[in-house]
This record gives structure tokens, sequence and C-alpha cells, in this order.
């Protein structure tokens, strides 16, 4: 990867994508700030990268006190021109059967704290000659699915803040740019997805191509990447021709409730 070695703050660091990144990016840095909820598996992955200038932040992005964490360590290292919003949760859930505190935490950390953090950084970011900040989308990012109302939401909402911080600092040197990984197999797709994707035939991909993904990504001048041929005309079809997903969708309905949490229960209830 050519250009300026980077400082980088990178969230949800601890494993999966996340874990990838940090290893693929860690020769390409000066300086890495790595954040998450596991101490220990934080720990562990310095101590894999062997990196002096490695700092590590254990705590949850809907808390100020973490954000205020992630400020303090990036600036005593000097400052953040690469800044991952790759920290993300999902929950594949019946949305009506769906608690609260789910769909909350979806909003809180895939959308909110990717927000607030930018914002928080925006000063070291603006110091930098060139940055970027790299949002981790998702295809349900663009097209919505059963089973993930609340996670589509989410990463919709994403998809929308990037673009408009893109065009709200066109005349600075920050970039804002949108990365959108195929179905990936980590740990943040519980057992029932992972069923899902087997029987629909979702090609998954390993972290470890995801993050090569990533490098080309950061490489070009691309706005977004959206990972797949497969997955990009999915979505163009989504945007210019509705009713034909709706259609598609409609007619694998049936097996999506099969391995959907809460819908069993939900008509069970209604049956009593």
């Amino acid at each position: 990867m050519g250009g300026q070695p980077w400082r980088l703050v990178l969230t949800g660091a601890a494993g999966g994508i996340g874990a990838a990144f940090a290893q693929a990016l860690a020769p390409h840095c000066v300086s890495m700030v790595l954040v998450g909820r596991d101490a220990a598996a934080l720990e562990a992955l310095r101590a894999r990268l062997g990196c002096g200038l490695v700092r590590v932040v254990a705590g949850d992005l809907a808390q100020e006190a973490t954000l205020a964490a992630v400020g303090d360590a990036a600036g005593a290292l000097g400052g953040v021109d690469l800044l991952i919003n790759n920290a993300g949760v999902n929950a594949f859930h019946d949305f009506q059967t769906q608690d609260a505190a789910s769909l909350r935490s979806m909003l809180d950390i895939n959308l909110l704290a990717p927000m607030l953090l930018t914002q928080r950084l925006l000063p070291q970011l603006r110091a930098a000659p060139r940055a970027q900040v790299v949002n981790v989308g998702s295809l349900f990012g663009y097209l919505g699915y059963p089973g993930f109302a609340g996670y589509c939401a989410s990463k919709a909402g994403l998809r929308a803040f990037t673009q408009a911080l893109r065009r709200e600092l066109a005349d600075t040197g920050i970039a804002a740019r949108h990365f959108i990984p195929r179905a990936t197999r980590t740990p943040i797709n519980a057992g029932a997805v992972d069923a899902l994707n087997a029987e629909m035939g979702v090609p998954v991909d390993q972290p470890q191509d995801v993050a090569r993904q990533l490098l080309a990504f950061l490489d070009g001048a691309a706005w977004e990447r959206k990972a797949g041929l497969r997955e990009a005309l999915l979505v163009l079809v989504n945007q210019l021709l509705p009713a034909l997903p709706d259609r598609a969708i409609r007619g694998q309905l049936a097996v999506i409730q099969r391995h959907m949490p809460g819908h069993s229960r939900r008509q069970t209830t209604r049956s009593s």
C-alpha cells in the first residue's frame, strides 16, 4: 500500500474484521489506537502486532468516557489521520418481538457512536495534511431485509451520515468514505445468521479477505466500495426496480422466518 504511513484509530478491533484490519494495517501505521470492549483481546492483539506506538482503549463506545479516552489516546500519539469506524452489533430477530434494548444498542453502536467519535476527532483530523474517515457499512444499509429491521436502519443511517459528511468536508483534506464488505464469518453473526446464510447459499468471506479489500480501498479514490459484483447489482436493482427484490424476498420469507429468532414465539402467542 502506497502513500503516507497512517496514524490510525480503529474501533471494533478486539476481534473479527477489526482484528484482521489491525494486523493488515500495522505495517502501514506509525501509531495505532485500538478500541474495543474486550480488554484482554485488545492486549493480546497489541502483543501480536509488536508495535511500539500502539494504545488500546477498552470500553463501550456508547459511553462518553470511552469516546473521551479515544480522543486522549490519539492526541497522545500525535493525532489521527485515519479513523475507521468498524465497531458494530447485529441482532437478527423478528421485529415485533425484539426488545427495545437491542434496537437501541444497534442504533447507539452502529450509528451514533461513529458520528460522535468522528465529531470528537475532527480537530485532529483537520490538523493532518490529509485524512480519511472510513465507516464500515453493510449491504443492508441499502437493502431492507426481514429480521434485520433495526440493523438495516442503523446501517442506512451510517451510509447517509457518511455521504453528508463527505460533502460537508469537500473543501478540506478529509475524505469521508464508506466501505461495505460482503457477509463475513465473524462473531457478530449469531448461529441463526450463519445457518440462514448457509441455506440461502450466501457467499461468506473470511476477515482476512475483507482486510485485503480494505487496503485496496484505502489506496483508491472512490467514496464507496461495495464488495461483490452480485451484491452491487442487487443494490442497483433495489434502487431502480424495488418491486423485483420485493417479490424475490417474499419468496424467501418462509425460509428466513424458520431461522428468525422470536418468530415462532410470536406465532405461539397469537394462537394461544
